[in-house]
């Protein structure tokens, strides 16, 4: 699906208040290992209901604020492949799972049947409450594997101890999720896509104004930058947003390195260093880049070409399990979701000081992370955030972006 429309000026008057929602990655949600009927102390699935569930009900179609809900990726947890035949046909083949140590194990029924249901169920709460993104995330793909030439190595200098991981296929992320799904085919928002959805592009409004939001698919290959140029250059001019699931780490750098740098090893995609070189940088109209992935939340800043601001966003609370360590004290194992956190993005675009101001909000506790006392000390170790103070963590989930120079950048 896409358009060879040319935009109208983004700005016809006033903005308003809006907000835009960042869904962190919901694969521990949906692993069908973390459910009641497998043992686990909570149904994942349900408080990924609740949360998206919210995120409707607070549409600006039902007299909310919310205008625009992008998810970051890594939507379910397993895979149902080793090795996607595609790949396998360029000849990198899996490693063996005893040279793995299991890394290659698959659950094709449990993803087939349980997750990828359970996803679409979710995500089919948004459908007619506001316009919505979905982008793949590396647990996403069909396949997950370790290169039998790059076997992992606990002592490796370089971080790459997991060995190189490859992700291949999305069979299942478009058996739901495609530019045919009813969820996008023939929305007027919904304006382009390409490699059958894993990338896509939507067009926000808010007030009397209109923002692009670009969806990438994980270490986007050529094609997609080359189809991300495309679609810029059909909507000249409008602010535009960027999600893609890998981006941006905990100290705010591009997210480069260790063991998940498809780049290294496939020449045909490119690392977030590399989105942002070949892609995001030459295109002054991209302001904010989202992304998830990495368990945690970080905040980096970087000029493009023309000078001007770009802030990339991270934010992925999948290591956060209270919620099921409070159901269950005695439960052994690990309890991880998500409870229920996820940013809310508000966009304040209209003084002379536009800015948008970053929290982050729990469905489950009905609460904001300035109002959950042991907020630190819940979250702070599972997010390799212990030299933080309480506040100082808490202050990294509450904040605002000053967008200096943007009515410049963008003309009234």
């Amino acid at each position: 699906m896409a358009t060879e429309q040319t935009s109208p000026a983004w700005r016809n008057g006033q903005c308003g208040s809006f907000t835009i929602a960042a869904i962190p990655d919901s694969q521990n949600y949906l692993d069908f290992r973390h459910q009641r009927s497998a043992g686990f102390p909570v149904d994942g699935h349900r408080m990924f209901q609740q949360q998206i569930r919210w995120i409707a009900d607070n549409a600006a179609s039902n007299g909310g604020n919310i205008v625009f809900a992008t998810h970051l990726g890594d939507i379910w947890q397993n895979r149902v492949q080793r090795v996607d035949p595609g790949h396998a046909a360029r000849g990198l083949i899996a490693a063996t799972e005893a040279q793995t140590d299991g890394q290659p194990a698959v659950f094709p029924d449990g993803v087939r049947n349980h997750e990828i249901p359970m996803a679409l169920a979710s995500m089919q709460l948004l459908d007619g409450a506001l316009p919505f993104s979905i982008v793949p995330g590396n647990h996403d793909y069909d396949a997950v594997w370790v290169d039998h030439r790059h076997l992992p190595d606990p002592d490796n200098a370089y971080g790459l101890h997991q060995g190189i991981r490859h992700f291949g296929g999305l069979d299942g992320f478009r058996s739901v999720f495609s530019d045919q799904s009813p969820l996008f085919k023939d929305k007027p928002w919904y304006v382009a896509s390409n490699d059958g959805g894993a990338d896509s592009a939507q067009l926000i409004n808010a007030g009397q104004c209109q923002l692009l939001h670009i969806g990438l698919q994980f270490d986007a290959p050529d094609s997609s930058l080359a189809w991300a140029r495309r679609v810029i250059k059909q909507h000249p001019g409008v602010p535009t947003i960027v999600t893609t699931h890998k981006f941006t780490d905990r100290a705010g750098r591009f997210a480069v390195g260790g063991s998940l740098d498809m780049s290294l090893v496939d020449p045909q995609d490119n690392n977030p260093q590399m989105v942002w070189d070949d892609f995001i940088s030459q295109h002054d109209q991209i302001f904010l880049v989202l992304s998830g992935h990495i368990g945690g939340q970080g905040h980096g800043i970087a000029r493009n070409d023309e000078g001007n601001l770009v802030h990339h966003l991270l934010s992925d609370f999948q290591p956060r399990g209270q919620v099921a360590r409070q159901a269950a004290p005695q439960h052994q194992g690990k309890t991880l979701t998500g409870d229920g956190w996820l940013r809310l993005l508000q966009f304040n675009l209209d003084d002379d000081n536009p800015s948008i101001h970053v929290r982050t909000y729990s469905t489950h506790y009905g609460k904001y992370s300035t109002q959950v006392p042991d907020y630190g000390r819940w979250y702070k170790e599972a997010e390799q955030q212990s030299h933080l103070s309480d506040a100082q963590f808490r202050a990294r989930d509450d904040f605002r972006i000053a967008l200096d120079g943007f009515h410049q950048r963008f003309a009234r």
